[in-house]
């Protein structure tokens, strides 16, 4: 092993970066050469390499996004654009590569080490924390915190006018980010697509708040969720605007509805995503210089290890019922 590249690939999550630089400076100091591929499967295919040195990654652990950019590609879930981008990696002379996305990165990772011959390590990033094998994904705390930031201020608002916020998270088949934003920000109630719940019910406690004395609610919905609603390209596709409509008309409430969008990617990692990604990116490194390959690296029990991608991608991550039930019994 002399020469790795490294790439960020899917949506982007805080902690990419510090999970970037880690890699950078760890293979550096093992005298491995390092080549960063910009904007992920595409700059495979389009030879969009850069050498990295270790002042590349200077002042970029603190920074959101990622300095490799990211995007997704199309021709790389195609046989021969793989094929380009196998020419690409063996005319650089790259031994290895490490991927740092989620599902969609992991699966072009497994692609490469299965098709191509070039030993290569996953790094979960994503702020979804959906995937299996390990108890974090890198951006999620950020995320998480961003989502609380942003519901600690709509409360402000919706007590001062004694209103119903319905908040809209990320999370379009997951919705563990928007059950622990809601758990740590006291939501009245969580929505998310693995629980089924009904209009009723939600109208019901929302009333019945108010009643008890209560100044406001507030309502955690994963953009995900599609039952109950109906006809939800009405509101294009947005459940949390679907969901303030129907209060209103039934309840007779004031709602107001956030759609916090993109908002929830951005933004300086915590110190949680810049430490894990941090070992991370070291863990990926020490692997391929090992002679692992088809590995995602993971965060179990406080450790840093690592596990086939296959079972990372096969298995499915779900969620914890208890923290479901929790959440709801804080909310009363």
């Amino acid at each position: 092993m002399e020469k790795i590249g490294v790439l960020t690939s899917g949506g982007d999550a805080p902690g990419m970066n510090p999970a970037v630089r880690s890699v950078v400076r760890t293979a550096i100091y093992h005298d491995l050469e390092v080549v960063g591929i910009k904007r992920g499967y595409a700059g495979l295919i389009e030879n969009d390499f850069i050498e990295m040195k270790r002042n590349s990654v200077a002042d970029i652990i603190h920074r959101g996004g990622t300095k490799l950019l990211t995007a997704r590609s199309e021709e790389f879930k195609s046989k021969s654009g793989r094929e380009k981008a196998f020419k690409n990696m063996q005319a650089a002379g790259i031994d290895g590569l490490v991927v740092i996305g989620g599902d969609g990165s992991l699966k072009g990772a497994r692609a490469i080490n299965n098709e191509l011959d070039i030993p290569t390590i996953g790094i979960p990033g994503t702020i979804d924390n959906d995937l299996a094998c390990t108890d974090y994904t890198l951006g999620f705390d950020t995320a998480m915190n961003t989502i609380l930031d942003s519901l600690n201020k709509i409360r402000d608002t919706a007590t001062s006018h004694e209103r119903t916020f319905v908040i809209e998270c990320m999370g379009r088949d997951s919705g563990y980010l928007t059950l622990m934003a809601g758990l740590a920000g006291g939501a009245e109630f969580i929505l998310i697509p693995e629980i089924d719940f009904t209009l009723e019910e939600v109208n019901k406690k929302i009333v019945s708040g108010f009643e008890k004395g209560k100044l406001h609610s507030l309502i955690l919905i994963a953009e995900g969720v599609e039952k109950p609603f109906e006809h939800l390209s009405k509101y294009n596709g947005s459940p949390g605007m679907a969901l303030g409509e129907v209060i209103r008309e039934e309840t007779g409430l004031e709602t107001r509805v956030s759609v916090l969008g993109h908002l929830q990617r951005g933004g300086s990692p915590t110190a949680t995503d810049r430490v894990i990604a941090s070992r991370m990116g070291a863990k990926a490194v020490e692997l391929l210089i090992d002679g692992q390959r088809n590995k995602m690296v993971n965060y179990l029990q406080h450790s840093i290890g690592y596990c086939e991608i296959d079972d990372a991608l096969k298995d499915e991550h779900k969620i914890d019922m208890d923290i479901y039930e929790l959440a709801r019994i804080l909310s009363l």
